[in-house]
């Protein structure tokens, strides 16, 4: 069974709006051993919901369409369909007195506009919304199924939970589970060639996506749990561990952890604390590590050293040092790292220095340039980096290449194979 999510609402095609609803039913529907086929956001002009509603109901047996079922001139969704199914619409009577009773609960009148909420769709079971004034509907057509929910995720949540999955208990083929690998230092057609020979031993039940973007990719396997949950993910582990011999060392996470949870847990386990000086990220690294919950006990600070003044005063980085190397050069990278180390008493200390641009490069030293350096009491270690892209793809490229130079310094014990 194809099964189709559409979200209507002219705010949607803007940017000032994001449809998280889509997401939330998504989760829900393969939660039940449900996928999704195809994802829709269309506006309010009828003549285009009715042709997302005729394509939609062609290709899916089951259809969510959620938004305008409100009071408003421009909700149309509830007529659209109804036109689209050749059906007619029904005044109900009962819908009227529980939105006159809600607005009396709020010393309000009920608005006329309201009226148009109490028309449902020929055939049509009403959905109840305790926490608005839009019913929903859920209504077959052929052996096709259509559901009707409101906008509002303080709505369309419990209504989808309380109504529309008990009506959908055994139509899925057992829980979707989910992995998710992340890698970073590596480029996706590098990914891809190493990747061939697991892809060939891929189980046909066993869906596989990569998804690229700056300084990380993922790969995200999908299975049915269609003979047992213990089965299926047996099956993704076996696949995750082929795909971690093949990839080794760039795979950084077998759960979607960020870089930076990784990074916190392995210094917490180790019992270690980290301190940073940071240049071209302007802070960045610090605020990674700190959006983690419980970075208070292994982070101690983060010092921004934009000017070379700063590297000097504050991390006693020396004024000649600078003058000679340039302050994009790896010994003011490891003077920066071993300064911060010093005056912070954290037992890593990690420092960055390059031209994020777009300007400030030369032929020698170009823009995306990035030294970075690791102090630890063994002693620091510097490497130097050229990353492409906008000013803020070479940031946060500086930012995942430091934590990963600290991941690798605090390797994980090895995996058990099954």
């Amino acid at each position: 069974m194809k099964t189709e999510i559409i979200a209507v609402g002219s705010e949607l095609l803007t940017p000032d709006f994001q449809d998280t609803n889509s997401l939330y039913l998504t989760a829900g529907l393969n939660a039940v051993g449900i996928g999704i086929s195809f994802k829709s956001v269309v506006g309010d002009d009828e003549a285009d919901l009715a042709r997302v509603l005729r394509t939609a109901l062609a290709r899916s047996g089951l259809v969510l369409c959620m938004g305008g079922l409100g009071p408003t001139e421009d909700d149309r969704t509830r007529e659209t369909l109804a036109k689209v199914l050749g059906r007619k619409l029904v005044f109900h009577e009962e819908i009227e007195a529980r939105i006159a009773a809600r607005f009396r609960r709020r010393g309000l009148p009920m608005s006329p506009s309201n009226r148009k909420q109490c028309y449902v769709i020929e055939g049509a079971e009403i959905l109840d919304n305790p926490h608005g004034t839009a019913p929903g509907l859920w209504l077959a057509a052929g052996r096709r199924r259509i559901a009707l929910l409101p906008g509002p995720p303080r709505e369309i949540r419990p209504m989808f939970e309380d109504h529309v999955l008990p009506r959908l208990a055994g139509s899925g083929q057992g829980p979707v589970l989910r992995r998710i690998l992340r890698l970073t230092g590596l480029g996706e057609s590098a990914m891809e060639t190493l990747l061939g020979p697991v892809y060939a031993t891929v189980p046909p039940d066993v869906a596989v996506t990569t998804l690229a973007s700056p300084g990380e990719l993922s790969i995200r396997l999908s299975s049915f749990g269609r003979d047992s949950r213990a089965a299926a993910e047996a099956r993704l582990e076996r696949l995750v561990q082929a795909i971690e011999r093949v990839l080794g060392p760039y795979v950084y996470s077998r759960d979607g952890a960020s870089l930076e949870a990784v990074v916190g847990a392995l210094l917490k386990g180790k019992g270690l604390t980290i301190a940073c000086a940071e240049s071209c990220t302007g802070g960045l690294i610090g605020h990674r590590l700190t959006d983690v919950p419980g970075s208070s006990g292994y982070f101690l600070e983060s010092a921004v050293v934009y000017s070379d003044r700063a590297k000097t005063k504050r991390l006693g980085v020396p004024k000649a040092l600078i003058e000679e190397h340039g302050a994009v050069s790896a010994p003011v990278a490891r003077a920066m790292a071993a300064g911060i180390r010093r005056t912070s008493g954290a037992d890593i200390g990690l420092a960055v220095t390059g031209i994020a641009g777009p300007g400030g490069g030369t032929a020698r030293k170009p823009v995306g340039l990035v030294y970075i350096a690791l102090a630890r009491s063994q002693g620091v270690a510097v490497a130097r980096h050229i990353f492409f892209g906008r000013r803020e793809d070479v940031k946060f490229q500086s930012s995942q290449r430091a934590l990963d130079m600290v991941r690798k310094t605090l390797p994980k014990p090895p995996r058990k194979p099954l």
